[in-house]
């Protein structure tokens, strides 16, 4: 009885994203995120990339304070956006960070690399959060299917496939 419960749940640990770790580092110029993250693409998917589809990878961080007398309060809100495509002409893997670096892999797992381990993000400036307070802090990472194109899109909302992506990760920071 207990395996049959256990069978499902590593089943969809498999489909989705991992966070592995994650944690909030208080640096000169603000807060920054560091992380790492644990899936791999299924074929379906990787044939995508390899026909020319540029895939997006998002990482939404949230902390909040908690409050007695009202709802939490929300201090920062972030979102970061990952891309991932193959060059047919050139046979390169290429990833961005949107608005960032761009990088070039011969192999889709380099590219990969790169997604699932990113360089710490400085998710907020210096004085965003009180010093001293305790927040909690939510993360999740997955395929941002807003950003494929329409006629994929129909197909990527109603295909499992296509739903490759986190559950929330919460953890406690306290404000340096």
């Amino acid at each position: 009885m207990v395996l049959a419960c256990a069978l499902p749940r590593a089943a969809h640990a498999a489909e989705g994203v991992e966070i592995k770790r994650a944690y909030v580092e208080a640096a000169e110029e603000g807060y920054r995120l560091g992380a790492v993250y644990g899936f791999e693409l299924n074929h379906g998917l990787e044939d995508a990339i390899q026909f020319g589809v540029q895939l997006y990878f998002t990482t939404e961080i949230e902390f909040t304070r908690p409050r007695w007398y009202w709802l939490d309060e929300k201090a920062i809100v972030a979102r970061q956006t990952s891309r991932i495509w193959y060059n047919v002409l050139t046979r390169q893997y290429h990833v961005s960070i949107i608005g960032s670096v761009q990088q070039s892999f011969s192999t889709l797992e380099d590219a990969l690399f790169l997604i699932r381990r990113p360089s710490r993000w400085l998710v907020a400036p210096r004085g965003a959060l009180k010093v001293g307070e305790t927040y909690n802090v939510t993360v999740r990472m997955g395929i941002d299917r807003n950003y494929l194109p329409k006629p994929i899109q129909v197909n990527a909302f109603n295909n499992s496939e296509w739903r490759l992506a986190s559950d929330k990760k919460t953890f406690q920071y306290k404000a340096e």
